[in-house]
């Protein structure tokens, strides 16, 4: 089978995109992760295939990690699909929406930078009981779409991000699914840095869209700061989260914006 695709990145986490608006392709797990296999395939950390939508929206999501598994949501993955579904349409878009396992985003175009209205998060656990072995700090945690688990450090660069974020990730405390674990270190008032271990892709990756995301809101609960909340990641870019605290430590009006980057468009045979 020859299969046509858009390579898109946001932040260093890429993708490969593929139009499924006819539902034609039915890919098998061990297919798209061929796909992604950055020696044998495409290479990348994600699959998205816009299908039709079911519930008013413009398109649906299916968003697949690198390991053929499907997953709820990935807010790179979101902007970066947010401006390839609308270079599928005939005319120009202003906004796109579409619904994901994790409800129904919004991505609206702003200039070179898309931002992408979120779902409400849930399931915050601030100091969690679970601990790994060679992380001193506190690991809290937070659902902004798909499961997050955020611990802040005095010296980012030195944690060993495979390991200790593959111990949080498999921990006990968060299965049966597991999480995404994320370390972050306060570079002022309203600016962090994040780096990501990524559930699905087994690895760090140079940006995660619902990481920073995460780790903005629990800046906010930890340290006070108030929104927006500057994101640097590990591909070197700067994104940007915005919010509305409301009681019970709940929020609203959840964004993220940031790059979404057309790289190549091609063919694969498989």
């Amino acid at each position: 089978m020859r299969l046509t695709f858009t390579k898109m990145n946001g932040a260093g986490n890429d993708f490969v995109m593929i139009d499924n608006r006819d539902l034609s392709l039915s890919l098998s797990k061990e297919q798209i992760a061929l796909i992604c296999d950055r020696h044998r395939g495409v290479g990348a950390d994600g699959l998205l295939a816009a299908e039709p939508a079911e519930n008013g929206a413009d398109f649906k999501f299916r968003y697949y990690n690198a390991d053929g598994g499907e997953a709820e949501m990935c807010g790179n993955g979101a902007r970066c699909f947010g401006r390839y579904t609308a270079r599928l349409l005939d005319a120009p878009q202003d906004r796109i929406t579409f619904e994901t396992i994790a409800g129904t985003l919004a991505a609206e175009f702003i200039g070179d930078q898309v931002r992408i209205a979120m779902s409400d998060p849930v399931g915050l656990e601030l100091n969690s009981p679970a601990t790994v072995e060679g992380l001193a700090a506190p690991i809290h945690s937070l659902n902004t779409g798909v499961p997050h688990a955020v611990a802040f450090l005095e010296d980012l660069a030195a944690v060993d991000v495979v390991k200790i974020g593959a111990a949080i990730r498999y921990h006990n405390h968060f299965q049966p699914n597991g999480t995404n674990a994320n370390f972050v270190q306060v570079r002022a008032a309203d600016h962090i840095a994040i780096r990501t271990y990524e559930r699905g892709v087994e690895g760090e990756t140079l940006a995660c869209g619902t990481g920073m995301v995460a780790c903005a809101l629990l800046h906010h609960l930890l340290h006070g700061t108030p929104s927006p909340v500057k994101v640097d990641v590990a591909g070197g870019e700067t994104l940007e989260i915005g919010f509305t605290p409301e009681a019970d430590n709940k929020f609203t009006a959840v964004t993220l914006t940031g790059p979404a980057d057309f790289v190549f468009d091609g063919e694969i045979f498989l």
